[in-house]
């Protein structure tokens, strides 16, 4: 068994429990308010460029020069995907980039971004690439399903078309390549740490969908 088969093995329940979520049927069914929408816009800006950083050290970690490449490359594409795409968003959902950035960081963007940050400055290559990995990975296939399904909001539509795409579903099987290399080389208490850091990362990921969906704030 290839270590990305064993990986999605241990969070496939995960997520089949975000393609169940109601921010996502909503976004295919076009009953997810807009509010709930421009809240996960705006906490993604916050989170994107925390995962920039934990990409960063990815590259630093890496020892092979195509790897440190890759991953200096997608670092740059998360900056790149917050000043683009979520301008864009924002402005059709009455906000600036400028205000979005004012706003508080959630809970779950603050828990999550702490952990990648946490792991891959403290955790060896193979943990930093674990963690960050579903984010790449959940979302590709988050996408993909999306597409398939459709939805009768322009809004949702254009986001979806983003992730559902044959562009990123690319950079998500670099990812994946790299993943398995990793897995030629580690023992097997490496290994067991790796997926504890990709279960728990994407227990995140249903975190952050579900912040978006209530519109999360601190509660006190």
């Amino acid at each position: 068994m290839r270590t990305t088969e064993l990986l999605w093995a241990d969070a496939a329940g995960i997520y089949d429990a975000v393609l169940a979520h109601p921010f996502v049927t909503g976004l295919t069914d076009g009953t997810l308010p807009h509010s709930a929408f421009r809240h996960y816009i705006v906490q993604d800006a916050h989170y994107l460029r925390g995962y920039a950083r934990a990409l960063a050290l990815c590259a630093a970690k890496a020892p092979g020069a195509a790897d440190l490449v890759m991953f200096c490359e997608h670092a740059g594409g998360a900056i790149a995907a917050e000043q683009d795409l979520h301008a864009e968003l924002l402005g059709e959902l009455d906000l600036t980039a400028e205000a979005a950035a004012a706003l508080p960081v959630a809970p779950a963007t603050q828990a999550y971004v702490s952990y990648l940050l946490a792991t891959a400055y403290s955790g060896s290559y193979a943990e930093a690439v674990a963690a960050v990995l579903p984010c790449y990975w959940i979302y590709a296939r988050v996408g993909r399903h999306l597409v398939e399904a459709g939805s009768p909001d322009p809004l949702y539509a254009r986001w979806i078309g983003t992730y559902g795409g044959a562009e990123f579903q690319a950079v998500v099987d670099a990812v994946l390549a790299a993943t398995d290399r990793i897995g030629e080389t580690v023992s097997d208490a490496e290994l067991a740490r790796m997926r504890h850091h990709f279960t728990t990362t994407s227990r995140y990921e249903w975190m952050f969908w579900d912040g978006g969906y209530r519109e999360e704030s601190w509660p006190v």
